[in-house]
């Protein structure tokens, strides 16, 4: 179970939660506008600023590499 910021402890709930909060089509629709059209994709950098956008309200490592597995 990775640690988040929603104190959830359930993993079937967490992955209800990171689909909710990171999949929303109005997320989606912004991330195109944000990141597609201005970062060169399949560098890590742009991968990390995406995956920060998606997760940032969930995870304290939203964007970073995790030191836990």
């Amino acid at each position: 179970m990775l640690e988040n910021k929603l104190g959830i402890t359930d993993s079937t709930e967490l992955a209800r939660m990171e689909a909710k909060k990171s999949v929303s089509k109005k997320r989606l629709k912004c991330l195109k506008v944000a990141f597609f059209e201005t970062l060169e994709l399949g560098t890590y950098k742009s991968l990390a600023m995406i995956h920060q956008y998606l997760f940032d309200e969930i995870y304290d490592f939203a964007g970073k590499l995790r030191k836990v597995n």
